[in-house]
């Protein structure tokens, strides 16, 4: 049954990986995997737990007569809604911050980005773009972000190309500014709600390298761009009747939303609860000055018009399910004992966790960064000494190489999926005008952060 369920994980893998090519949605076979994975692991649990936890379902009996059904009562509570819990509370986090973004949008809060960066000047409008898109996905979720992005930039610049290259190098800046806090990236969240990282020491060593990893590129990106863009700039999006929020409004709501969530970490520190709850009442506090702003309009029989269209709001829900289907699926897997034996292996011919981290940079750009991500961190436990302690070398080293390593190709994260889609970008192309400059820069970030890790 063991050899079942790795099998179903590796066609799983590879059905990730060829997504683009069959037109299979991953989120789709992300929740089939941590369905039936579960499903056949029930079928012969008192051997796996008898394997794993024969003193806990001993005791769990408490001299009762061990039955079927008991094991499956047992692989519930103790085991099967573990796993359950550390997904929902990753999938409760993004459908917080995402709802947060929609808020902020759909009030105009946003705006102030458009007109930061309204010029022709092709250096000027590349840069001031990212930076918005690096600072804003560091804060809040790498996907909506990159979408909402995309948009702005799809409705300014006309040329094909040149939205290909500038949306390029907004993918990279948001995987980049996403990678290098516990808040930005589902993968930081892991580690952080896991006990991994602690969310200054995570930020103080990856914020170097994931710039390095943005400027590099893009600097590359720049030199393929004309002196002038081809821009036309329109007056600000229409809404309907769903808002009619002044400057100094929008601003108290992008201070309140954005500046809730930089206080996550800090909430976490001094409760010990979940990160989600503090996203939560950060969405409720944003959503009562909503309302309080926009009273004369909640009663208004009249539909909301909203700038992200309904396609790429369908892509944010299938992004919480492929989140929730992975780590049900690579949970099941972690219970048969196959990662320990992995981990072991590696600890016994290889022992070396930078070559663990750029393989799993180039398996990231292949499979799915996410994805790779989470198979890594399930490898080990946190140990009380060596790379696996809290704020350990090994944690940081995997977030940053599947992070960054996943915008080798555009296939490798959900964003880059989105960029294809939106821009219509082939992985041809990607691949002869991006993927050298994503590995400089990740090459280049990499070496920043043996640096640090090492000499520092």
């Amino acid at each position: 049954m063991t050899l079942i369920i790795v099998l179903l994980l590796i066609a799983s893998y590879l059905l990730i990986a060829t997504g683009h090519l069959t037109g299979v949605n991953k989120a789709a076979i992300a929740m089939f995997l941590g369905t039936a994975g579960w499903v056949f692991y029930v079928c012969y649990g008192t051997d796996f737990v008898m394997q794993q936890y024969p003193n806990d379902y001993l005791g769990y009996l408490a001299g009762a007569e061990p039955t079927s059904e008991t094991v499956k009562f047992f692989i519930y509570d103790h085991i099967f809604l573990n796993y359950v819990g550390k997904a929902a509370a990753i999938v409760m986090f993004l459908l917080a911050t995402m709802s947060i973004i929609e808020l902020l949008n759909n009030n105009g809060c946003f705006d102030f980005i458009t007109e930061w960066i309204r010029t022709r000047n092709s250096k000027r409008l590349l840069w001031t773009i990212t930076l918005a898109t690096f600072i804003l996905s560091a804060n809040l979720d790498n996907l909506t972000t990159t979408t909402m992005m995309l948009v702005i930039m799809h409705n300014i610049v006309q040329s094909g190309r040149q939205r290909m290259l500038v949306g390029s190098a907004i993918v990279l800046s948001a995987t980049c500014g996403g990678c290098f806090t516990v808040i930005g990236d589902p993968t930081g969240l892991i580690l952080w709600g896991d006990g991994a990282v602690t969310a200054t020491h995570f930020s103080a060593y990856l914020v170097v390298p994931a710039l390095l990893a943005w400027i590099v590129p893009t600097i590359f990106i720049n030199y393929q761009l004309p002196d002038r863009l081809d821009c036309e700039w329109s007056t600000s999006p229409y809404r309907g009747d769903d808002t009619r929020l002044n400057r100094w409004q929008r601003l108290v709501m992008l201070f309140v939303g954005i500046g809730g969530l930089w206080f996550i970490p800090t909430f976490h520190n001094i409760t010990k609860l979940a990160p989600f709850l503090g996203a939560l009442c950060t969405l409720s506090v944003l959503w009562v000055i909503n309302e309080a702003f926009n009273h004369k309009l909640m009663n208004a029989d009249q539909m909301a018009q909203r700038r992200i269209p309904r396609a790429l709001q369908y892509g944010a829900i299938q992004q919480m399910l492929f989140v929730m289907g992975i780590m049900l699926g690579l949970g099941v897997v972690a219970e048969t004992g196959v990662f320990s034996d992995i981990a072991a292996w590696f600890d016994d011919y290889i022992h070396n966790i930078w070559f663990i981290g750029i393989s799993s940079g180039i398996f990231s750009s292949l499979i799915d960064s996410f994805t790779i991500a989470v198979s890594d961190i399930m490898l080990y436990q946190i140990s009380e000494v060596g790379d696996m302690t809290t704020n350990g070398a090994y944690w940081e080293i995997i977030a940053y190489c599947t992070a960054v390593g996943g915008c080798l190709l555009c296939v490798g994260s959900t964003s880059g999926l989105a960029l294809m889609k939106m821009e219509h970008v082939r992985l041809w192309w990607y691949l002869k005008n991006l993927t050298p400059k994503v590995a400089v820069g990740w090459i280049v970030g990499l070496l920043a952060l043996w640096i640090e890790i090492n000499l520092i």
